[in-house]
This record gives C-alpha cells, structure tokens and sequence, in this order.
C-alpha cells in the first residue's frame, strides 16, 4: 500500500478502530478555506484513498472558529487576471482547467470506495459546504453558528464544486434555488428536515458520531450512485426553474449574471449523469468568472468590506467619507431629479428611494452594461453624463488614498449610496 500524501493543509490522524481521520487545519490561518494549495492537497489525498487500508474517513475542522468558509476570494482576483492574459479563443479552457480541481477531487473522495462522514461544527460555506456535500453522512452540530450555505452568488458567482448538482439532488431543487440564489443558510432541525444532515449531536460529539456511522460499515456511495435512484422533484423542477427566472430577471434587470447561470447550471445539469453534469457546470461557470460582474463584486463586497472593518477598526482616514460624499453629491441617486433620468438611475441597477416601477425588458446585459446599449436616450445620456463626472471627481481622489481605503470607499459607496454592486464602484477602478 502506497504512503499517505504529505499534507500541510490538512492532517492525518488514525484511530485505533481503523478510521483515518481528515483534519483540515491550515497554517497561520483562524479560518479554514480553499486555497489552490488546499485543493491540489485534496485531490492527492482522494487519489491515494482507494489503495489504502482504511475503514473510511471522517473529515472535521482543526480550527475552534468554523468547518470552512469558502474559497480564498483574494486568490480568485489572481485566477481572473490569469485567465484574462491568455488569448480570448484559449480562455474558457484555462479557467476550466483552473477551476475544475476542486471538483474532481471531491468527485474522487465520494468515488474512492471508502464511506466518508463529515463532522460539522461553525460554518460550512461555500466550498466547504460542497466540501460536506460529497461527503456520504454529515454530522452537524446543534448550535446556532453550525450552518451549511452557498452564498457565491451574492459576489456574483457559483458554486464550482458541484455544489448546484448535489444539493438539488440531495434536498429537491424547490429546497435549494433559496440556498442557491439568496444565499440562505441551513442549520440544526431544519438542516435534518431537509435532508442536508443526517445527524444532529450536541457540541463534542460531532467526531464520534461521524467515526460511529463509518464503523457501522455503511455503503460507500451517494444516492445519485446508486442504480435507479431518481430525483424527488424531477418533474416539476423545470417548471420551478422557470418561475425563478422570472423573479431573478424582474428583481435584477438582467444586470447580475450569477442567479441566471445558476439556473442554468441545474437546468442543464440536473437531467444529466453526475460526472456529466459537474462539467456542465465548471463550464458554464468558466464563462461567468471572466465577466467584469463577479470581479467587481468580489472586490468591492468582500475585500472592501474586509478594508473597511480593519481601517474604522484601527482608524479611519476621513478622506474615505469624503470622497464618497463627493461623488454622492455628483450623482445626487437620493435627489429629486427629472423622471427619464431617474427611470434612468433605476433602470441602471442604482438604489433610489422612491419607486420607480421599473420592469424588465427582455434585454441581458452581456459585453456592455445597460447604459451603454442601444437605443441612445435622453435620460440614458444624461446618466452617462453624470456617470462621467463622478468618474472624474473620483480620479481626482484616487492619489488621496492607498488601495485599500478605495476599496474601502467603494464598499461604502455600493451599500450606502446605492451604486451597483455588479459595477463596483469608481475608486479602485473605474466603471467596468
């Protein structure tokens, strides 16, 4: 039997009853997530699984903060610039390649033959709910913070490790679109009632009751594995996809991406064999992840928001609130204003008080944003006018302020001024 992998991400920990135990525990870090590092570690451990002699595995977390929260968002800023510098017809297949080691080595370890249970005690989200999710029994512990969630597409992605495959095929499809596309959270009971925990144990007891149902020598293989298994809701989930279509085209104008290709990801991918269906997904989510919308939105929503709290934190530069007060009185989004422009503002994505009634039109936002797309308007002129200068007055406050603080003062333009958040902001860049 080959040696097990060396790892440093993760560690190995044998019981005396023969179960190794998966401890996922990276160095100089409070909170677990997956990193290319983590990843390629994974994918070795989940080739070496099936020739070793082990009873099965119990993954658990090595931290006291959480399970795994997700993927390293500041590594996916690199990933884009990556895949952008490569020629435009090789680009899908750079981020496909990229992309798609997490969810073959989770694929691996629910395929090694071995029953694999997780032990969940804080938070498993994102990637470390796909991380749960291809596991073959999850324990989740009974407190408030032991939650499973999906929450990319609130940074305008997907969850690329299987995670629109295996949940909608774990709970039905009407139980996970919430999880999916508003990023709700799943706990305690209701997790149990779901179907996406199959114990619930106080805190401490999560490690044995995950080893107990790996030593009762349970089949090691998913439902989807199995011969005839058959989704719950596989007839009316392409209805329920339709209906959700509806409602993310009407909330969002078009304007965010993320909600569509997850709708696509498990109406393409939910009829279809599981290996099958996992790369119709990173297909489909290679294409999302060179748009500008997932770029903006991770930078201003996630790293902006991580500036902003360690800079009021450890002491505010002023000049971030002033800058986004200046380009707020530029805009004037809060103001009383003509009502073309104003239909404008709202058709555009921008949060304003007043309702503005505005619908659909049919029309998907794709190389240009809404503003710049035929037919020319007035009040599509005056807001790319207005635009224009706001861009102006934040280029003059660029060299006020280090990187940080513009992505700190785009974060507060996006959740206090109402800018879009698929655009980002104007400080750490420019509109689109």
């Amino acid at each position: 039997m080959p040696e097990a992998p060396e790892l440093k991400q993760f560690r190995t920990e044998r019981s005396p009853s023969g179960v190794l135990h998966l401890v996922f525990d990276m160095p100089g870090r409070s909170m677990n997530v997956f990193s290319n590092a983590a990843i390629e570690e994974l994918g070795r451990f989940a080739d070496w699984l099936p020739q070793s002699d082990v009873a099965g595995v119990v993954i658990r977390s090595g931290k006291a903060s959480a399970f795994c929260a997700g993927a390293d968002l500041a590594e996916l800023e690199t990933a884009y610039d990556m895949i952008m510098a490569a020629p435009a017809v090789e680009r899908d297949h750079v981020a496909f390649d990229h992309f798609f080691r997490l969810s073959q080595g989770l694929r691996k370890l629910e395929t090694a033959g071995k029953p694999v249970a997780v032990a969940i005690s804080g938070l498993a989200l994102g990637g470390g709910a796909e991380f749960a999710l291809a596991a073959h029994y999850r324990v989740i512990t009974d407190q408030p913070q032991s939650t499973f969630g999906l929450p990319e597409s609130l940074v305008g992605l997907l969850p690329g490790g299987g995670g629109t495959q295996r949940l909608p095929r774990l709970i039905g499809v009407e139980a996970a679109l919430p999880v999916l596309l508003d990023g709700a959270r799943i706990g305690g009971a209701a997790a149990i009632a779901a179907g996406l925990a199959d114990a619930l144990v106080a805190p401490g007891e999560e490690v044995a009751a995950a080893e107990r149902w790996v030593l009762s020598r349970p089949p090691a293989a998913q439902p989807w594995d199995r011969p005839g298994w058959r989704a719950k809701d596989a007839e009316r989930f392409a209805a329920q996809i339709g209906q959700q279509r509806a409602s993310v085209l009407a909330d969002t104008l078009g304007h965010y991406p993320a909600p569509l290709a997850i709708l696509d990801c498990v109406e393409h991918g939910f009829p279809q064999r599981f290996d099958d269906a996992i790369r119709t997904e990173m297909n489909i989510f290679a294409e999302l992840i060179q748009r500008r919308e997932p770029r903006n939105m991770i930078r201003t929503l996630f790293l902006g928001r991580l500036d902003y709290e360690r800079l009021r934190k450890n002491g505010m530069n002023p000049k971030v609130v002033d800058a986004v007060a200046a380009i707020s009185r530029v805009l004037a989004v809060q103001s009383e204003r003509g009502e073309e422009l104003s239909q404008s503002f709202a058709r555009a994505g921008f949060r304003i008080d007043q309702a503005q009634n505005t619908v659909f039109d049919g029309r998907i936002s794709g190389a240009s944003y809404w503003f710049d797309d035929e037919p020319k308007t007035w009040g599509k002129e005056l807001l790319r006018a207005r635009l224009a200068e706001a861009e102006a007055v934040a280029a003059g406050w660029r060299s006020q302020l280090d990187e940080a603080e513009r992505r700190a003062a785009d974060y507060l333009l996006v959740t206090r001024e109402g800018f879009p958040a698929y655009l980002g902001g104007l400080f750490a860049a420019g509109v689109g």
